[in-house]
């Protein structure tokens, strides 16, 4: 276990958070992870790293993985110019994480706060929603409710919006 995975354990403990935790070969991709053979009740979560086009606001998109995000219509409904997907320079930059990894709890590593959260509100209220760890050969499911908890702990501005 890598310390950027030991971090999110230490801060869901610390916070009180339960867990599932479910370990598994390395999936890179919402088709890979749908291939496991492992039962795993609730949402499970799409997550997209973004930027706007000058590249000076960074956004974490989080959806059900079933969904498809439109970025013209995302980019309207947040008020933004042009999105795009980020480098996997900047995810590593702002998030300490590599792609097939991309998650929320890559937050804990933006100390600056600067990458804002975008959260489909289909989401809410979920019992339990499914993220990896900042690793991508493990997958954890927490309730909605404590995710949120867990996202006003890392003090990133969020948003929630229709996809």
């Amino acid at each position: 276990m890598n310390e950027n995975e030991q971090k999110v354990y230490r801060v869901l403990n610390n916070l009180g958070i339960k867990y599932d935790k479910y370990e598994h070969e390395a999936v890179y991709t919402v088709d890979e992870a749908q291939k496991l053979n492992i039962s795993m009740p609730g949402k499970h979560c799409k997550n997209l790293f973004l930027r706007n086009r000058k590249g000076k606001i960074h956004y974490l998109l989080i959806i059900d993985e079933c969904k498809k995000a439109d970025l013209k219509s995302l980019q309207k409904q947040i008020k933004s110019t042009n999105l795009s997907f980020a480098s996997e320079e900047r995810l590593n930059k702002y998030l300490c994480l590599k792609p097939g990894s991309v998650t929320p709890f890559g937050l804990i590593n933006n100390e600056d706060k600067s990458v804002q959260v975008l959260i489909d509100r289909d989401l809410i209220g979920s019992d339990e929603i499914y993220f990896h760890p900042n690793v991508n050969t493990v997958t954890i499911g927490i309730s909605y409710n404590d995710f949120e908890a867990f996202l006003k702990h890392t003090g990133n501005k969020f948003t929630y919006v229709s996809i």
